[in-house]
């Protein structure tokens, strides 16, 4: 297997998804074919059915979105791996990608990875009555101005950053008439614009506490390896190594802030250059450019993607 210093993966989270993913995959690979496979056994129902015919309202579900995007970056993943034998130095994932992360580097299988993250998602959904809990990305923002944005806002509410995803780019969480404030007073400390989300849920706050807990009672019945290869984790924007460490990150990131771009920052300084995101969507890789306009990216969707990738790798 060929070892590379400079080489990290990384997976995307929700808000990635659309119907037709991972089906030229599908088509054209018996790997990514097994993998759709085993989600469809564990999980009960056609998983490649709801990634590829939707309805988009159906996948949009947090329980059906959290499951589908796992499946479809795994699929993607062990279709490159087939192809190209390679081993990055660090992964990564946004929010529910740090499960792909985690079944990319050997420290849980991907049939309870698809399990848990079904439950993951049913469990955020239910955590906070519909309509009562909300999000909004704030723009134009640093990091301290958001947090004064979220104090101001809240008036004795629950509201707090979410995802420290790019210069400039912070996602509050917390409840409605909270985020519905922080709308209307952002451009008072001189955000550009704060942009209601379309989620279920105020994910990454406080409120998800209940989901935390359900999520714990389930993660502590999964035994989980130490990774191959170290996880950057969302919580602490630092490497991990030590599988037994696993479960209280995870339950931890449900109410924590998702620190991508210091994740990002932080791999950098460790040596990486190249950045290969797996999965739907450009998301993480435009994030990453917002962060280091230097750094190589490269975000394989669609088989023709990884001859880029394989011709990249092969040159250097």
């Amino acid at each position: 297997m060929v070892t590379n210093n400079e080489i990290a993966f990384i997976f995307p989270g929700q808000g990635s998804q659309y119907v037709g993913m991972g089906k030229e995959f599908f088509e054209e690979y018996p790997i990514a074919r097994e993998i759709f496979q085993e989600a469809s056994d564990v999980l009960g129902f056609d998983m490649a059915q709801l990634c590829f015919e939707g309805p988009e309202e159906k996948l949009r579900l947090t329980e059906n979105t959290q499951p589908a995007l796992l499946t479809v970056s795994i699929a993607v993943l062990k279709t490159f791996l087939s192809i190209k034998d390679i081993q990055p130095s660090l992964v990564a994932g946004h929010s529910l990608g740090e499960y792909s992360a985690l079944v990319a580097v050997d420290s849980i299988d991907f049939g309870n990875a698809v399990k848990i993250v079904r439950l993951r998602g049913r469990f955020m959904e239910e955590a906070v009555p519909e309509g009562l809990g909300a999000m909004a990305a704030v723009i134009g923002l640093d990091e301290k101005k958001v947090i004064e944005l979220c104090k101001k806002a809240a008036n004795g509410a629950v509201l707090s950053p979410a995802n420290f995803n790019s210069p400039g780019q912070v996602v509050i969480s917390g409840e409605a008439e909270a985020v519905k404030r922080a709308i209307k007073i952002g451009s008072e400390l001189g955000a550009k614009k704060v942009i209601p989300l379309k989620v279920s849920g105020p994910f990454h706050s406080s409120l998800m506490a209940p989901a935390a807990k359900r999520l714990e009672r389930e993660l502590k019945s999964i035994s989980f390896k130490d990774p191959i290869v170290p996880v950057v984790t969302n919580v602490e924007a630092k490497p991990n190594k030590d599988g037994s460490r696993v479960v209280s990150l995870l339950v931890d990131q449900l109410t924590s802030p998702v620190k991508w771009e210091q994740s990002i920052r932080n791999m950098i300084d460790m040596g990486i250059k190249i950045f290969i995101e797996f999965g739907p969507g450009k998301v993480l890789t435009g994030l990453i450019k917002r962060i280091n306009k230097d750094i190589t990216l490269f975000n394989v969707e669609r088989p023709d993607d990884i001859k880029k990738v394989v011709e990249f790798l092969d040159a250097k």
